[in-house]
C-alpha cells in the first residue's frame, strides 16, 4: 500500500500545484523556464504514475474488503464511464459544444471515471485510489473555473457537427475500452 500512497501523493501533488500554489507555479515557471518546469514536471508525474500502477498491482494482491457493491451499482458504474469518455474526448475535439459549456471536460472525466469506479469497488486499494481521483478531480475543477473567472476567460461557442463528432467519438472509445481494452490492460472485464 505504501508504493500506491507515494505514487498518488507525487502524481496528484504535482497536479495540484495550480491548485494550492498558481502563484509559486508562475514563479517557478519564469526562474527555471518553461522547457526546464515541463522536464521535471513530467519526469514527476511519470515516476507518480508508475508506483500507482506498481503499488496498485501489489495491494489488490491482499484486498481488504470495506464493503460489497450491489449489482446494480455495476451499471451505474458503466453509464458513468461512457460519460466519461465523452467528456474525455471533448477535451480534444475542437469547438465542441460540451467544452463550450463545461470548459474542462478532462477533470469532469476524471471526476466520472473515479465516481463509476467508486461504487462499482469497495476494496481498500479501489478506494483509496478512486477516492483521491475524485478529490482531486473536485478541487482541480473548483480552482480552474476560479482561474477562468479571474482572467475572464471565454470558450469558444460549439457547433453541432462537432458535437456529434465528440459524441460519437467518446462513445467508439468508450465501447473499445470497455469491451476489450479494460480486460487485457487491467485484467477485469467489464462484461464478462
Amino acid at each position: 500500500m505504501a508504493y500506491l500512497i507515494a505514487g498518488l501523493v507525487i502524481f496528484l501533488g504535482v497536479h495540484s500545484v495550480r491548485i494550492f500554489a498558481d502563484g509559486w507555479r508562475t514563479q517557478t515557471l519564469a526562474r527555471m523556464g518553461e522547457g526546464a518546469y515541463k522536464g521535471i514536471y513530467s519526469l514527476l508525474s511519470i515516476a507518480g504514475f508508475a508506483l500507482i500502477i506498481y503499488g496498485f498491482g501489489l495491494a489488490r494482491e491482499t484486498p481488504v474488503v470495506l464493503w460489497t457493491p450491489p449489482v446494480g451499482l455495476r451499471h451505474a458504474a458503466s453509464l458513468l464511464t461512457l460519460i466519461a469518455f465523452v467528456f474525455l474526448t471533448a477535451a480534444y475535439v475542437p469547438r465542441n459544444g460540451i467544452k463550450a459549456r463545461f470548459h474542462h471536460p478532462m477533470v469532469l472525466g476524471v471526476k466520472f471515471w473515479s465516481l463509476a469506479h467508486l461504487l462499482a469497488n469497495g476494496q481498500l486499494p479501489q478506494v483509496l485510489l478512486f477516492g483521491s481521483f475524485l478529490v482531486w478531480a473536485v478541487l482541480d475543477f473548483i480552482a480552474s473555473r476560479r482561474r477562468d473567472r479571474a482572467a475572464g476567460t471565454h470558450y469558444a461557442a460549439g457547433t453541432l457537427t462537432m458535437t456529434v463528432i465528440t459524441l460519437v467519438a467518446g462513445c467508439l472509445a468508450w465501447m473499445a475500452f470497455a469491451l476489450h481494452l479494460h480486460g487485457w490492460l487491467i485484467g477485469v472485464r467489464p462484461f464478462g
